[in-house]
């Protein structure tokens, strides 16, 4: 469920990153991709998962490409048609797409090749807000909450690592927090790494 308050900033904020020019979005892809590559989670990370950028998210394009680059395991989230929890499936340059039920691209890849969330090293995820807290705002539908709800239970840290990608803009004081709610690990943006405690 979604409170009046989160609506409003989601769309609030959809709105702010829509605006952004097009030379001014890429060079925040640019920028961020400069900052992420250096950490050491992701220079450790082989599985990691990416987004494709859509209204006006910041794109993860050019550390793809890096992740490829350095020889890693690159997926993208995939939605099984009856399913409310996200798979991931291999991606690489030569990967068909193909849209699912929302009409977002995925790659047209067998289900036998798809990964849970757990398999994974890092997952680096969309979002619409965040505080430095770690919260995250996403886009209402609940899908990387559900499917990583497991990572709430650990004791002890184990993959996967959560990095939200943002634009700077995306950043407000403080979220309000529902309990299904998955803290962050770290959220990078075109100007800042925020690593959570």
């Amino acid at each position: 469920m979604n409170s009046p308050d989160r609506n409003q900033l989601r769309q609030h904020i959809r709105t702010q990153r829509r605006a952004l020019d097009p030379h001014l979005q890429e060079q925040h892809a640019q920028n961020l991709a400069s900052l992420l590559v250096q950490q050491p989670i992701f220079r450790n990370s082989k599985r990691v998962a990416c987004y494709l950028a859509e209204d006006g998210e910041i794109d993860p394009g050019y550390i793809v490409e890096k992740a490829w680059q350095y020889k890693k395991d690159v997926y993208l989230p995939v939605l099984p048609p009856t399913g409310k929890s996200l798979f991931f499936a291999p991606f690489s340059a030569d990967t068909q797409l193909t849209p699912n039920r929302f009409g977002i691209a995925e790659p047209r890849v067998h289900p036998r090749h798809w990964l849970r969330a757990r398999q994974l090293n890092l997952i680096l995820m969309p979002l619409v807000a965040f505080d430095i807290s770690g919260n995250r705002l996403g886009m209402g539908g609940g899908f990387y909450d559900r499917s990583l709800a497991f990572t709430t239970h650990r004791k002890q840290w184990h993959s996967p690592h959560l990095i939200g990608l943002a634009h700077e803009l995306q950043k407000v004081d403080s979220l309000p927090c529902e309990s299904w709610d998955v803290p962050l690990n770290m959220i990078a943006t075109e100007s800042n790494i925020y690593k959570i405690k």
